[in-house]
């Protein structure tokens, strides 16, 4: 019933700004589910929290991506750096930047880390996952400890938003898998070039990829499907949107690969749909039907396929844009304006 009422207040609010009614287009359905989700009618983004998960894929061996599994550690010290797009990005914008080891091959050495830099996590589960073309990625207990150190994560970080990033050589292979399983749609509408595969890398890579799926054929329901087909990125990520959807922050939701780990959460528990913002359309083509899947209505659509968060970092103004307008925009009422040939 409450929430019932801040939406209707939350809409009029919206409609009485000095505007022609629905004039700031989809700002204002924006700026709708951000006041619904902080449960205020002047809603404060404070704190933001950009939290890029990474971790290596033993189906990587297959050849699923145009890059070696070494470039996964070698981008997290890129992120931890400040050269990468997500970082340059998290700079720009003000964005508290974690990094977190959910299970990278080669383990990133932990360093001291100094006020404004990336921080570093480590909350590794294994050195890898498996080859999902043989067997199960994870073990169950795998599986499930990656979303209790998800969960974790957000509850020892400040503020009300968290963007979703990720890192891992194959895991447009581990979203394509949880998507065609989990949402029903053929692997082939599922699988695109990743890092950029030619036509032929393409067609290897699904073959690959029906592989997985034969090889874990009885994986159905979500945390068995998440288990054998996922990353530790991304049960990670899993945990992490369930918790920060708990905790009523806002989630904002990057490309391909973490909306997979919003499926399989809200999978689990679908209320979690409410509280999360949709920041781009990914230039792979699987992400089109995840988004329609997820009822999910994306902000930008800028042929992105980079990852790291950079999508969701682009579509932070917005969000805040979206708030401002909310919170200092003046009504016809407090301006003085007449609007009822408006009403």
């Amino acid at each position: 019933m409450g929430d019932q009422a801040l939406s209707e207040r939350l809409r009029k609010r919206i409609d009485g700004k000095t505007k022609p009614l629905g004039a700031l287009g989809r700002l204002e359905t924006l700026a709708h589910r951000i006041g619904s989700i902080l449960g205020s009618e002047e809603p404060v983004l404070s704190q933001p929290q950009m939290l890029v998960c990474a971790g290596d894929h033993g189906l990587a061996a297959k050849g699923v991506s145009a890059y070696p599994s070494d470039v996964t550690w070698q981008m997290v010290e890129n992120f931890l750096a400040g050269g990468a797009a997500v970082s340059v990005l998290a700079r720009q914008h003000g964005l508290a930047l974690t990094v977190a080891d959910c299970g990278v091959a080669r383990e990133i050495p932990p360093r001291a880390h100094q006020a404004g830099a990336p921080r570093l996590v480590s909350c590794r589960v294994a050195a890898g996952t498996q080859d999902a073309s043989v067997g199960p990625a994870m073990t169950m207990a795998q599986c499930e400890q990656a979303i209790e150190n998800g969960k974790q994560l957000v509850r020892d970080m400040p503020g009300n938003a968290l963007l979703l990033g990720e890192m891992g050589i194959g895991n447009t292979s581990v979203a394509s898998l949880l998507l065609a399983r989990l949402g029903g749609i053929p692997l082939a509408d599922c699988t695109g070039a990743g890092t950029g595969l030619d036509a032929a890398g393409v067609a290897r890579k699904l073959q690959v990829l029906e592989t997985a799926l034969r090889a874990n054929s009885d994986a159905r329901r979500p945390l068995h499907a998440l288990a054998a087909l996922g990353g530790f990125e991304v049960a990670t990520l899993t945990g992490a949107v369930l918790q920060a959807a708990a905790e009523r922050r806002v989630v904002v939701v990057d490309g391909f690969i973490t909306s997979a780990a919003v499926l399989v959460a809200s999978m689990l528990q679908p209320a979690v749909l409410e509280r999360c913002v949709f920041a781009h359309r990914s230039g792979e083509p699987g992400h089109t039907h995840m988004l329609r899947l997820l009822n999910g209505d994306a902000l930008l659509d800028l042929g992105l396929r980079l990852g790291e968060g950079s999508g969701a970092a682009l579509a932070w103004p917005l969000l805040e844009s979206a708030c401002a307008f909310l919170r200092e925009m003046a009504s016809f009422e407090s301006a003085g304006v007449d609007g009822s040939h408006l009403s």
